[in-house]
């Protein structure tokens, strides 16, 4: 079965903290992901049942317009595959480029010579 979507665009970071909080507190959904869209606009969205959803996007409104803008909100009943797979596509990008981040230790970085010697124009 093909579970529902919902979003909520808030302004502010701690507006959309607030909200997810919310949202997974007052219904049986799941978060999704967290989207830093532009300076100040950010995206969370969740799934679940269709009702789940819209009572939690209800409370997730609720709580953001207490600490920013509520941009807006939708909620995707019964989302196509592509859709899906439209909205989790930067998600497994991230995957990939933590996975090729090369932890490198202090030690094994080699030490860089000064070619410049110090001179005095005085």
């Amino acid at each position: 079965m093909n579970k529902a979507l919902g979003m909520i665009e808030t302004k502010g970071l701690i507006a959309s903290i607030e909200a997810a909080d919310a949202m997974v507190k007052s219904a049986d959904v799941t978060l999704v992901r967290q989207e830093k869209v532009d300076a100040a606009l950010v995206t969370i969205v969740i799934e679940g049942d269709v009702s789940a959803v819209q009572a939690a996007l209800e409370a997730g409104k609720e709580a953001a317009s207490r600490f920013g803008t509520i941009v807006s909100s939708l909620v995707l009943p019964h989302p196509d595959e592509e859709t899906r797979k439209l909205i989790s596509k930067k998600e497994k990008k991230d995957e990939v480029a933590s996975e090729n981040i090369e932890v490198v230790n202090e030690s094994e970085v080699p030490e860089v010579e000064d070619d410049h010697e110090d001179t005095d124009d005085n």
